[in-house]
This record gives structure tokens, C-alpha cells and sequence, in this order.
């Protein structure tokens, strides 16, 4: 009976945030040990679900370690990673000598207090523990920037197929498979990487429209082959001002290595070659709050989504830019949501419900971007303790929480004010707190793409803007400092030999 060792441990670090990512910001999102872990995951949409899938299938003897993530933000402090890092590489200890290989699941963008390639360490301390040749299998999100240390240190590594991430157990699955392939020693994988000198695919990755459609079909179809057990393409996660950022391209394969590489940069080179071809529209909040103003509502509502205030990527989830446009605008019957603000979180749970108030909303973390505070009047509708339990392709059966929350009312726009930054992705992060997304007019939202999964079935028309936020899609608003120049688009003119 094989034994193997699992864990998960996940951060995309947004390097321009002034917000580090602590042991209690872990705490706050997801932490669970050993079986606490699989009872909280094992049935959802996660890695862990998928190599529990497998692993009980084949009879393998399964030792969870731990689930660790936290909201995208800052670089993840020394206290938090060491913390999280020693339980599971006292894990691979405590087992060395009867453990026949590992599964993680990683994100692949977490920047640490002093390292540029957290997974890469996390990799590095264990195979310490557990030596060179040990079967690794790690699984990522397709924004992972992937580093030459991590494909060194994993010889399987499988990322996500799906932006939004629907697939996570799929391919959660799929990392368990080819890993109990290596371990029969059927197998012997190797992983290898192509990179172009870009801060990220020009779409961001996006997997349900463009160029990613044809990629990722390529793939599929090469995986096909008998010696080649995954494609993963990556778009990269460009607001991470680290020397090893950008798409990738990595098949994990054995035989003829050089076949395999010439196909791995031949998608590359598609990446690069159409680094100009932008899918996605986006308007100025003023722009997008006109159209809002004058929306006919048929077939739904309009979704308006701010990607540049999306918390998922790191922003603060405060910017005040969209909602100040669609109030200038008059938008009638609107739910918009989330604005991030704890203290007017506090503020407003000291009131009862009912009560009408002057409050000073969002745009306190960095006004530089995505605007400064709002003072609204507003009345108090709904206050809660935040929980809620996502019922959509993404989150559906997993527990989270905005922390204390308040819904307000401001003109005819009913506003989400929430403690703890999330991306809105599941229509029950509106729905647990009395707003019926399906049922208003327009809904502004803080997301980027995650929100179409459950947003886009109820919508009658989607669109995208920048309020200026930290996720500006102008990465050259951003002041980069550690990025190796020349790279696009930074570099527009930037030209490959």
C-alpha cells in the first residue's frame, strides 16, 4: 500500500500591496490541519479533493498535513510561511523512509518577505527531508509564475485548465494519477519549462474565449501522446515585481525531451506573438456608469465588473471610483459589491438596522488607487456576522466569510460593506445577505473573469472597467523595480530575435 504525503498551501502575492500577509490572514481565509483539512475540502472544488479521489480508488494510505490560504495581498510575511512550511516538512520527517511520494497544491505566484519564489523554498526544504529522487507532484493556478527552481524540484506539475477555476479537483486528480504511475514506476516524468519576457499573457490568462481556446486544445490533444502525461500553460501573474515572472509553458513528459521542448516553445512563441491582441474591452468607470444608467434590463441584469479593485489579485477591494460613477450617474436599482472597509464595518454594526447615517466609505488604504473616501448618507438595511457557503461552480459547499458585514443603502444602489477582502465570485457572497443578484437591474461587483462562472448564467449583458485599483489591467502604471528589462508590455517595442 503506497503512502503519500499531501498538503496545500496557497498565496498569490501582489508585490505593489502595502497590505504583508500574516499568520492571521491565513487564519482568517483557510487553515485546517490533517483531518480537519479533509472534511472542510475533501468534497469540493479543490486539489485536496482530487487526490483524495484518487488515493482512496487506489488504496493508498493518505497523510494530510495541512490546508493553508490566504486572500490574496502582500508578500507573505517570514512568520506565516516558516509557520506553514514547517508542518509540512515536519510531516515529510516525522514519515521519512514510508512515504512514496507527495502531492501539494500550490499557487505558484507566493512571494515571500525574502524570496521571490516561495513554492520553490517550500520545494527546496522538503526535498532536504526527503532527498533528490522521491516522486513530487504539485498542483497550480494558471497565474502561477513558474520558476526554474520549482520544475527542477517537482517533476509533475499540473496546472489548472480553467479561468474561472472550475477544474481544480479535475486536475487535482490528474497530478494524483500520473504521481501513482511514477511511484509504480511505470513512469519516469521530468518536467521542463518555456518563457517569454512578458509580465503575463495579454488576456490574463483568459480560457473561455481567444487565443487560450486554441492553446489549450493543442494540449489536450499532445497529452494524448504516451509519453506525454501534461500540458500546462500559464498566464502569469504580472503584478508580482519578481525576476521570474510571466506565461510558461511546461510539459511534463519522458522519451524525447527535445520533441517535447520544441512543442512547449512553439506554444510560447504563440503567447508572444499575440501580445497585442486584447479580448477584453475596458471602459472608464464614468463610461461603464452611463451605460448602466440607461440599461434597458431585459434577459437580466447588467454586470459591471471593477478588475482593477479585484481582491483576488491582491487590490484592497476599497476603491471608491466605480461606485462614485454609477451614484453620479442616478443607476437605479443596483446592488454593487464588495467595498472593504472594516472601520465602516464596525461604525455601521453599532447601529440598528433601519437607521439612516453620514458615513465615510472605502478608499482608505491607498488613495492613490482607485480614489479617496466617499461621504455618503445612507441607511442601515442588514447587519451580519459575514459567513456564508458558496453554492457555485467554484466555491460550492465551502464556508467563508466577509467578516462583520453591513448592507447600506445609498440613492437606489444597495452596497455590500465588508471586513475581510474577497473577490465576489459566487452569487451567494450577495444572496446569504438579503440581495438577489438575479433581481436588480445592475450589480457592480469587485471581480476579474472568476465572476463569470456564476455571474454570466444570470446576466444580460457583462462588462468590464478599470477604476485605477492596484489590478489596473495599465500594468505600466505600476512602479516596477525587480522585473529584467526589456519585457512587454512595459517594453512595447521590445522585439525577440
Amino acid at each position: 500500500m503506497p503512502t503519500v504525503l499531501t498538503a496545500e498551501f496557497s498565496h498569490e502575492s501582489n508585490t505593489f500591496s502595502v497590505r504583508k500577509t500574516g499568520l492571521p490572514a491565513f487564519m482568517d481565509r483557510s487553515y485546517h490541519i490533517g483531518d480537519a483539512a479533509i472534511r472542510e475540502r475533501g468534497d469540493a472544488n479543490t486539489p485536496l479533493a482530487g487526490f483524495l479521489d484518487v488515493g482512496r480508488a487506489r488504496g493508498w494510505r493518505m497523510i494530510h498535513t495541512v490546508s493553508a490560504s490566504a486572500q490574496p495581498a502582500g508578500p507573505v510575511t517570514r512568520e506565516a510561511f516558516d509557520t506553514i512550511a514547517k508542518t509540512i516538512v515536519e510531516g515529510a520527517r516525522m514519515h521519512r523512509g514510508g512515504i512514496d511520494g507527495i502531492l501539494l497544491g500550490l499557487h505558484g505566484a507566493m512571494v515571500t518577505a525574502d524570496s521571490e519564489d516561495g513554492e520553490g523554498e517550500l520545494l527546496e526544504r522538503l526535498r532536504a527531508v526527503v532527498g533528490p529522487e522521491l516522486p513530487i507532484a504539485i498542483t497550480l493556478d494558471p497565474h502561477a509564475n513558474v520558476t526554474r527552481r520549482m520544475c527542477a524540484l517537482a517533476q509533475i506539475i499540473v496546472s489548472y485548465k480553467t479561468y474561472p477555476h472550475v477544474d481544480m479537483r479535475e486536475r487535482g486528480r490528474q497530478a494524483a494519477e500520473v504521481l501513482g504511475r511514477t511511484m509504480a514506476d511505470e513512469i519516469r516524468p521530468t518536467t521542463l519549462r518555456a518563457h517569454r519576457p512578458m509580465l503575463e499573457e495579454v488576456n490574463g490568462g483568459r480560457t473561455d474565449v481567444g487565443l487560450m481556446v486554441s492553446l489549450l486544445d493543442r494540449a489536450r490533444a499532445y497529452e494524448k501522446d504516451p509519453d506525454v502525461f501534461v500540458v500546462s500553460i500559464n498566464g502569469g501573474f504580472g503584478t508580482a515585481d519578481i525576476a521570474e515572472v510571466g506565461p510558461t509553458v511546461l510539459v511534463t513528459a519522458q522519451g524525447d525531451m527535445a520533441r517535447h521542448r520544441a512543442f512547449a516553445e512553439s506554444l510560447a512563441d504563440e503567447i508572444w506573438n499575440h501580445r497585442f491582441d486584447v479580448r477584453n474591452d475596458y471602459m472608464s468607470v464614468d463610461a461603464a456608469a452611463a451605460l448602466c444608467r440607461d440599461y434597458a434590463g431585459t434577459g437580466g441584469p447588467l454586470i459591471v465588473a471593477d478588475y482593477a479593485d479585484n481582491p483576488g489579485g491582491g487590490a484592497y477591494g476599497d476603491s471608491t471610483e466605480l461606485l462614485r460613477a454609477l451614484l453620479a450617474a442616478g443607476v437605479r436599482d443596483c446592488a454593487f459589491g464588495p467595498i472593504v472597509d472594516g472601520e465602516a464595518a464596525a461604525e455601521l454594526h453599532r447601529l440598528p438596522v433601519g437607521a439612516t447615517t453620514t458615513i465615510r466609505l472605502g478608499g482608505k488604504t491607498d488613495a492613490r488607487f482607485g480614489g479617496g473616501p466617499l461621504e455618503l448618507r445612507a441607511t442601515v438595511l442588514r447587519l451580519s456576522d459575514g459567513a456564508y457557503v458558496g453554492d457555485g461552480p467554484m466555491i460550492g459547499g465551502l464556508r467563508s466569510s466577509w467578516g462583520p458585514t453591513a448592507v447600506i443603502k445609498v440613492d437606489d444602489i444597495e452596497i455590500l460593506v465588508a471586513t475581510v477582502p474577497q473577490q465576489m465570485l459566487d452569487l451567494q457572497q450577495f444572496r446569504a445577505f438579503g440581495i438577489d443578484p438575479a433581481a436588480k437591474r445592475v450589480v457592480g461587483l469587485k471581480s476579474m473573469q472568476h465572476f463569470r462562472a456564476a455571474f454570466e448564467p444570470i446576466a444580460g449583458k457583462v462588462i468590464v472597467c478599470d477604476s485605477g485599483a492596484l489590478c489596473t489591467p495599465d500594468l505600466a502604471r505600476l512602479p516596477y523595480r525587480n522585473v529584467p528589462r526589456p519585457i512587454f508590455p512595459l517594453d512595447p517595442d521590445l522585439a525577440l530575435a
